[in-house]
């Protein structure tokens, strides 16, 4: 088996088909064909299911595309190890990161990586963090900024602490708990919720909460960014539990704290597990901003420089 056949196949596996893969690897179709019917020879087993429009991933295709990822993505973090070593830090990086993140400033982050090594591409994905966390564990992504799961360290990752902060009650300002300086979250219980939609690890921590709590709860109106969520809450049409960071938003809200137990809103750097970060991912994790912050730092970060207002944490 040869390292261009493995990347051969990924690429046909990517495209779903063979001419446009030869036409991205500027090779001729009939060279590709021949080169993945080899491989498949080799392994005893069919790679694709063809047809005449695309082709599909048989069971022991999708089982190679893993190890064949884990594979170049290893042969690329070596040469660049070579290249650091040189002073001459290449290749691509691959970063994902959520939409609203209070704890850090990403612009920044890639400009000033961006100075210090030119000659790497750098790529960026904006989503949700169960998305972001899959396409770290399939080698599709080399670091990922994500909501910390309220479960724990999901399989297939290495979670790094960044970001920690309390979870606060949000109302409309002419809402019976308004005026409350604390509340427990049993007096929650005959509330309706608005809430991010099911997945998103900010409804998560919420859900984790009020169980824990022994607390079943309606989630009426469901959205996909944080200014929506506010203005429902500001309108009375619900209540929320949120972040502290999203007392700075610019909203008619009342946020109201918790008593103990007060449940967490993390965020966390993400890697793949059993494989080593390439020179490129190494140098960014290096980088002052990523290491584990304070809920006080938090908001420092959050009032310097850019507004905090932004669309929602996954």
């Amino acid at each position: 088996m040869e390292i261009r056949q493995l990347e051969y196949f990924v690429t046909v596996a990517e495209e779903r088909h063979f001419t446009r893969a030869a036409q991205r690897l500027h090779v001729a179709q009939s060279g590709l064909s021949a080169s993945i019917r080899t491989l498949e020879r080799e392994l005893g087993a069919e790679l694709f299911i063809r047809s005449t429009r695309n082709v599909d991933l048989t069971d022991a295709g999708r089982a190679l595309l893993v190890e064949a990822r884990h594979t170049l993505s290893d042969l690329a973090a070596a040469r660049e190890a070579v290249a650091a070593v040189q002073g001459l830090l290449s290749g691509r990086l691959v970063v994902g990161t959520l939409q609203c993140l209070p704890a850090l400033n990403v612009p920044d982050l890639l400009a000033r990586f961006h100075h210090a090594h030119p000659g790497v591409e750098i790529r960026l994905r904006q989503g949700g963090s169960h998305e972001l966390l899959g396409q770290v564990r399939a080698g599709d992504m080399d670091i990922a900024i994500v909501s910390a799961p309220p479960t724990g360290e999901p399989a297939g990752v290495v979670l790094t602490p960044l970001s920690s902060e309390p979870m606060v009650l949000a109302c409309g300002p002419g809402h019976r708990l308004a005026a409350h300086e604390q509340l427990d979250l049993s007096e929650l219980k005959d509330e309706t919720f608005v809430d991010f939609h099911p997945g998103w690890i900010t409804r998560d921590v919420t859900d984790r909460a009020l169980a824990d709590a022994r607390i079943e709860r309606r989630v009426a109106l469901e959205v996909n960014d944080v200014h929506s969520l506010l203005d429902f809450v500001s309108a009375g049409l619900g209540v929320a539990l949120v972040p502290h960071s999203f007392t700075r938003k610019r909203t008619r809200a009342v946020f109201v704290p918790l008593r103990a137990p007060v449940p967490e809103w993390q965020t966390a750097v993400a890697v793949a597990a059993g494989r080593r970060p390439s020179a490129a991912a190494q140098a960014l994790l290096a980088d002052e901003s990523l290491r584990p912050r304070a809920e006080a730092e938090v908001s420092d970060a959050a009032t310097s420089g850019r507004p905090t207002d932004g669309v929602p944490i996954g």
